[in-house]
């Protein structure tokens, strides 16, 4: 009967730590926001060369959350990282028309990792407060979201400057990681 309790509390009350990566191309909003989720504030920020590392709760689940710098040299490293990953949140910039063919290429490249297979994806449709801001169903469709069917995904339209849309995204991330128990 004790076991049957300790288990029951352990998964309300228990902090598990989770890896989730941030990845998108430079000048996505990635940094941004991880500062959002982690601070929940607005912190000025540089291009990320390499990577920032944060540990975010919520809703009861300890998340370690790495932001990996977007330059186009810099990409080629992210494999580096996927080991060990339980999620992925891919940050596209809605406003940068001209390099969403780009954004998709490097998207469907990951995606075919085997490290990253069944790893839940979580995309988010950024700068949606800026004016010429793709909607997050022109993204899903160009990019193919659709067509994804090894894993869970979803799209969150989001402003990282706002917080806009963060919490609805998160929220699907924890209900799916949870499911995966």
């Amino acid at each position: 009967m004790g076991f049957v309790f300790s288990k029951v509390f352990g998964r309300l009350f228990s902090k598990k730590d989770i890896r989730i990566l941030i990845l998108g191309l430079d000048n996505a909003g990635k940094t941004t926001i991880l500062n959002k989720l982690h601070l929940n504030d607005v912190v000025q920020t540089i291009p990320t060369i390499g990577f920032n590392v944060e540990t975010v709760t919520f809703k009861n689940l300890k998340f370690q959350v790495w932001d990996l710098g977007g330059q186009s040299g810099i990409r080629p490293y992210w494999r580096s990282y996927y080991p060990n990953t339980n999620g992925i949140i891919y940050v596209v910039d809605s406003v940068d028309k001209d390099r969403l063919d780009t954004t998709k290429q490097e998207l469907l490249s990951m995606l075919q990792e085997e490290e990253l297979k069944a790893v839940p994806l979580m995309v988010l449709a950024n700068k949606q407060d800026l004016a010429g801001a793709q909607s997050e169903e022109k993204i899903s469709e160009f990019m193919g979201l659709t067509n994804i069917k090894d894993r869970q995904w979803s799209i969150f339209k989001c402003s990282a400057l706002t917080g806009h849309g963060l919490n609805e995204g998160m929220d699907w991330l924890v209900n799916v990681l949870e499911s995966q128990k």
